[in-house]
Parts: C-alpha cells; sequence; structure tokens
C-alpha cells in the first residue's frame, strides 16, 4: 500500500485526504481549511497552504486567488491572569 504524502504536519492531514476532499466537491481554499483544518495549526499554514494551493489549481484547473489566502496570527501563548489584571505598570 503507497502511503500519502503528509500536506499538513500540524493537524496530520494527507495529501489523499486533501485529494478526496476536493473530489467530494470542496473546491475552495477556505471549504478545504473549514474542512480539514489546514492552517489551523501552530504553524498557521506557513507551509501547507502553498502545498494544498498547489494541489488544488492542479486537480481543478483553476487559479487560487493570493486573496484568498488566510492572514497568518501570532501563536497563542498562554498568560497568567495575574498578568492581565494587575495594575502594575512593567516599565
Amino acid at each position: 500500500m503507497k502511503k500519502s504524502a503528509i500536506v499538513c504536519r500540524c493537524e496530520d492531514i494527507t495529501e489523499e485526504e486533501v485529494l478526496k476532499a476536493i473530489e467530494e466537491g470542496y473546491t475552495d481554499l477556505e471549504e478545504l481549511r473549514k474542512k480539514l483544518r489546514i492552517g489551523m495549526g501552530p504553524c498557521q499554514g506557513r507551509v501547507c497552504v502553498q502545498i494544498v494551493i498547489k494541489i488544488l489549481e492542479k486537480k481543478t484547473g483553476k487559479k487560487v486567488s493570493k486573496i484568498s489566502i488566510p492572514t497568518s496570527r501570532p501563536p497563542i501563548i498562554p498568560v497568567p491572569l495575574g498578568t492581565l489584571a494587575s495594575d502594575k505598570d512593567e516599565k
């Protein structure tokens, strides 16, 4: 059995899963993101979104607009509640 390449390491999504979703009718980057959680891991899609765009363009024959690429956000870091509630000035 041939192993499918990992596309999104954060969410453990394979190329096979992406292709299957496209065949099911998810032909938009945002639809694929919502279905497969591509780009929603700690890396915020810095690597996988570009790979998925190439797969999507090849499979559908349509160019994916650069406008549809999601915005990366800084990683979420837990902050102690006391830091937010403190009235101390940290200068």
